[in-house]
């Protein structure tokens, strides 16, 4: 593999999409990413529909586990502990995403491997944490959204009911997190020669993440709610006589470049959306009187006018006609490539561009298509791995 993290060895042994997806990124980066799956492969293979004839993936499965390895392995053995030990010796990184105390159980823990193995990164990413009182709960998405304030922040403006965000923000946004741990976690073992142990917990994650805007009003201690809150205003999506588009107008030159691309000479001179601070104690006022000149006319008409006046501004884009948006195709962000038994698939391209170090994707794998080439490096004679196979301790793609 290509990329700034090649020749870096990670076990993942996480599921679902939080650690995988982390992991996919460390192997968008040239890391070398061996995903440990149980004998029946990782649930997220069956999420919602496969997309292949053999059941063996899901859209969802590819999309969090692109350009890794699979081992497929029946970790409570004492065949399958033998290899595992094995690879725990050769690795750089491990990642996992059990319930506290699973991988203790599996002799896997992390003070067990650190011990053993001081330059090992372990990774523990966790629902809420490992301590408090909800440290044994079974946490999905929906349960950080609800603790970590980002359902209160969606609230509908006129009943105040809270709403979740209909996309998997908690597990995306840990994903993102723990890559970047990782990374600076690599570089400061190469300062001092000694690994860590990762803790990333959702909750702590997500709290985090909303808090520089969406938690302003309780910055300041001794003086809660005394900033604005974010849910109190509309959001800036307009409609426009035949669609939706998005404009910002935070700065005066933004204000004045709005006022101008209305037609109305008299908008700039009102005083409440005269100063930044004006603005923003009067936003509910300030977006439904953008929302008036907005539907008057096309969405093309608008773009053009915001544009010319340096508006920040862009059309709202239904999920379908993103992939063929000028912009996107432009800057070539979807790659396209073969995935075995399943067909020509596409996948976003990574974020971060190195200039020096390209990124390259790949296909997933298939459950255990590695787990013969695995062995055989960890010193195994085929003789050895045909009857591990035969035992089902691992499970090997024909």
């Amino acid at each position: 593999m290509s990329g700034p993290l090649a020749g870096v060895k990670v076990l993942d042994f996480t599921a679902v999409v939080s650690g995988p997806f982390a992991t996919m990124f460390l192997a968008d980066q040239g890391a070398e990413v061996l995903k440990i799956e149980p004998i029946g492969g990782d649930s997220a293979r069956r999420s919602r529909a496969t997309i292949d004839k053999a059941g063996e993936f899901s859209a969802l499965f590819i999309s969090s586990n692109r350009g890794k390895r699979s081992l497929s392995i029946d970790v409570k053995s004492d065949a399958g502990r033998e290899v595992l030990a094995k690879l725990v010796a050769q690795a750089d990184v491990l990642v996992q995403n059990f319930r506290p105390g699973a991988m203790e159980r599996l002799g896997l823990g992390a003070d067990e491997l650190r011990a053993r193995f001081p330059r090992l990164i372990y990774v523990s990413i966790s629902g809420v944490g490992e301590t408090g009182p909800y440290a044994k709960k079974r946490v999905y998405d929906p349960i950080i959204q609800g603790l970590s304030g980002f359902c209160d922040i969606q609230s509908q403006p006129v009943t105040n009911r809270p709403q979740m965000i209909r996309t998997i923000v908690a597990d995306k946004t840990t994903s993102v997190f723990t890559a970047q741990a990782v990374s600076s976690a690599l570089y400061a073992r190469e300062k001092t020669g000694q690994g860590d142990h990762i803790r990333v917990a959702m909750l702590d994650v997500m709290i985090s993440y909303l808090w520089p805007e969406g938690m302003m009003q309780y910055t300041v201690v001794g003086a809660e709610e005394s900033a604005a809150d974010p849910k109190d205003r509309p959001d800036l999506v307009f409609k426009t006589s035949d669609g939706y588009i998005t404009a910002g107008t935070l700065s005066d030159s933004e204000w004045q470049g709005f006022c101008r691309a209305s037609g109305d000479s008299e908008l700039i001179k009102d005083a409440r959306f005269a100063t930044p601070a004006a603005r923003s104690v009067n936003a509910t006022a300030r977006i439904h009187k953008m929302a008036e000149y907005i539907a008057q006319d096309t969405t093309a008409e608008w773009l053009a006018r915001l544009d010319a006046n340096d508006v920040p501004c862009a059309p709202i884009l239904r999920r379908s006609e993103v992939i063929d948006n000028e912009q996107v195709i432009a800057r070539g962000l979807i790659a396209e490539f073969d995935q075995p038994t399943v067909g020509r698939v596409r996948q976003p391209k990574p974020a971060a561009r190195f200039e020096r170090n390209e990124a390259v994707i790949g296909p997933a794998p298939r459950v255990g298509e590695h787990s013969r080439e695995v062995l055989r490096g960890l010193g195994y004679d085929d003789s050895a791995i045909e009857q591990m196979i035969a035992d089902k301790t691992v499970r090997a793609a024909s």
